[in-house]
């Protein structure tokens, strides 16, 4: 099998000069899917937060997403899986943020794992869809959280 392009990058570190072959062809992204219920965690400087996907709706054909953050940090992710299977031990900071699809993009975060969302925890974002003058915010989960 032929590759039609390939692409070569070169850096030096100490000691050595590497060279790296990149084939487009051979290049695969693994693209996240996201469900309600998910529980999401993403990196800041010193530890890691915790988000969860209450729904994802659209707005004039773009993707919203309505999420539910909390208070606790941790310093790795192992604490966040044992803080999420002791889930009455987790404090909402913010019971519903809806974001842009590009704000929600521009945090990196990974899925942890999927827990049914109560009814309790979908009362934020149920008052949000009630509510005619209902907002959608186009800044990050982090600038909306106050944390860097």
């Amino acid at each position: 099998m032929g590759l039609s392009k390939s692409y070569r990058f070169s850096w030096f570190d100490n000691k050595y000069h590497k060279t790296l072959l990149l084939c487009p062809e051979e290049i695969n992204f693994v693209a996240q899917t996201f469900a309600s219920g998910d529980f999401l965690i993403f990196q800041l400087e010193s530890g890691y937060a915790l988000l969860r996907i209450l729904a994802k709706t659209e707005n004039d054909g773009d993707a919203v997403w309505h999420l539910a953050a909390y208070e606790q940090l941790f310093l790795d992710v192992d604490s966040a899986e044992a803080a999420i299977a002791n889930i009455g031990g987790l404090t909402v900071s913010h019971a519903h943020l809806a974001l842009t699809n590009r704000a929600f993009e521009s945090t990196q975060v990974a899925k942890l794992v999927n827990v049914e969302l109560t009814d309790a925890e979908r009362a934020g974002f149920n008052l949000w869809k009630a509510d005619p003058e209902s907002e959608i915010s186009d800044r990050s989960v982090r600038l909306l959280l106050g944390l860097r």
